[in-house]
């Protein structure tokens, strides 16, 4: 079984989706679903132990060697992204019961899990997978059942965000796929491997640094790198609650992992950074988000788009470090990837349990809720600290390995960019805090509003104490990251 793994994963999630909408009946879609999410959780934990164990596995899909026949490749950095996506599906899952039971009908809910596994298939594939044009196939899967989960929004205009990132969406999709193209055109190849042999001996010609620059934009537009992110803050703030916390906790993350493979491993990091100079890109896109991003989430009312342009600054962290392109640099960007994962998808989840019991999220309706919903207010004061980056969260060992790789780099006014930032987060979720515990619910007093149910609230609980324990002790988290950080710079474990 275990020579197995690399395609069961991907495997497992996709037989899952038409079995959710085979049987018709919500709450059985949602327990094949559980299932085939803590089975993906299972086997991505398997994966990583056996790749830091005997290094990097090779599957050959139907007997067939690579490069002629399709290949799944997992390493460290891989192993460590499916960790993550898995992870994060097996929580959130559990908490999508009574969720969405509350804001989608009765006859969508089986529709919505078959999707939801879909969307969990494509991203598991684009992750496991050795072969490029792989990519764009299991790309295309996460993104067509992203746009129809975020259509199920209660709010009209879940429509018109939906749309927009089908149409955003679309355009990355192609520049990939035209990027791709051109790389097989001129090596007669689509794996990986097979690729970072072949193409050092045409990298000279004008269509392998076309080819890059339609990835470039490509991939930047699926991970919502400033100014290209125009499709997240309305896909987040109308989605139903539960999708709002998978997208915004995996499929980014899933895209700066296509930056990685793509420019460190196909390209080569001596090519990306020193021939096509792709740091003089990446670094200023990722201050300006930092700080613009940071400062429009502290304007916003709506707390979901609150936190989706604090996503969009939180992604400019992660390019921040991979801009480095040095061994803490990388770190800090691969870390940050769980990292925010598990606060972002904490704090979205907190959210979900406000707009179960009030309707809403708009800044002015959490009044008072500090009172009346504790535990779900205190989940979101823990989330929100690491996302500032206080000491014992998760958020605070990003910056400090952030900062550090700056300072390596005697990049002192970026230091201070990343300090000056985390005191603007401050202000941002000051205002949620201020709301919810030194104001008084707007609503009839004598109204006991209740706490979210303990199917919702657990899940959520679960991923605030995971933010404390990997933020007291970093050492597993980091110490893979490191590993994957020293395996894409060629460095060896």
């Amino acid at each position: 079984m275990s020579a197995h793994l690399p395609i069961l994963q991907v495997l497992v999630p996709l037989l899952a989706a038409p079995l959710c909408a085979t049987v018709r009946n919500g709450r059985a879609a949602w327990a094949v679903a559980v299932v085939a999410s803590w089975t993906s959780l299972w086997i991505a934990i398997q994966l990583l132990a056996l790749v830091l164990a005997d290094g990097t596995i090779s599957y050959e899909l139907g007997g067939w060697a690579a490069p002629w026949g399709i290949e799944y490749r997992i390493d460290t950095v891989n192993a460590f992204v499916l960790l993550i996506v898995s992870m994060m599906a097996a929580v959130i899952t559990p908490y999508a019961l009574r969720s969405i039971e509350r804001e989608l009908e009765a006859s969508s809910v089986a529709l919505f899990y078959a999707a939801f596994m879909l969307c969990l298939t494509g991203l598991l594939g684009i992750t496991a997978t050795g072969d490029v044009f792989n990519v764009f196939v299991f790309l295309e899967i996460s993104s067509l059942s992203a746009y129809a989960l975020i259509a199920m929004g209660q709010d009209r205009k879940a429509l018109t965000a939906a749309y927009q990132y089908l149409i955003m969406g679309s355009v990355g999709a192609t520049f990939i796929v035209i990027g791709i193209g051109m790389m097989y055109v001129m090596t007669g190849t689509l794996n990986m491997a097979d690729l970072s042999v072949l193409l050092p001996q045409v990298s000279s010609t004008r269509t392998i640094a076309v080819a890059f620059a339609f990835l470039t934009v490509g991939i930047s537009l699926k991970l919502a790198l400033f100014p290209l992110h125009l499709w997240l803050p309305n896909a987040y703030t109308y989605a139903p609650s539960t999708v709002t916390a998978f997208i915004a906790s995996t499929a980014t993350k899933v895209a700066v992992y296509m930056l990685l493979r793509f420019f460190f491993t196909v390209f080569g990091p001596a090519f990306s950074f020193d021939v096509m100079q792709l740091d003089r890109v990446l670094l200023p896109l990722a201050l300006v988000a930092i700080f613009s991003m940071s400062l429009v989430a502290i304007f916003q009312t709506n707390i979901k788009r609150m936190m989706a342009y604090s996503s969009v600054a939180q992604i400019g962290y992660m390019i921040l470090g991979i801009s480095m392109a040095s061994v803490t640099g990388l770190t800090a960007g691969i870390l940050h990837m769980f990292n925010h994962a598990m606060m972002k998808g904490a704090l979205f989840m907190a959210l979900g349990c406000v707009m179960y019991r009030i309707g809403s999220v708009h800044i002015d309706s959490m009044r008072g809720l500090g009172k009346r919903m504790p535990w779900t207010m205190a989940a979101f004061v823990i989330g929100g600290l690491s996302l500032i980056g206080i000491p014992l969260t998760v958020g605070f060992v990003s910056k400090w390995y952030l900062i550090q790789g700056a300072l390596e780099k005697g990049w002192w006014p970026v230091a201070v960019l990343v300090l000056l930032t985390s005191l603007m987060a401050v202000l941002y979720i000051g205002r949620v805090v201020e709301a919810a515990y030194f104001h008084d619910f707007p609503g009839d007093d004598e109204h006991d509003l209740g706490e979210a149910p303990l199917a919702m609230l657990v899940p959520t609980w679960a991923l605030i104490l995971a933010n404390l324990y990997f933020g007291i002790d970093a050492s597993l988290t980091s110490g893979v990251a490191g590993s994957a950080a020293r395996s894409l710079l060629g460095l060896g474990p």
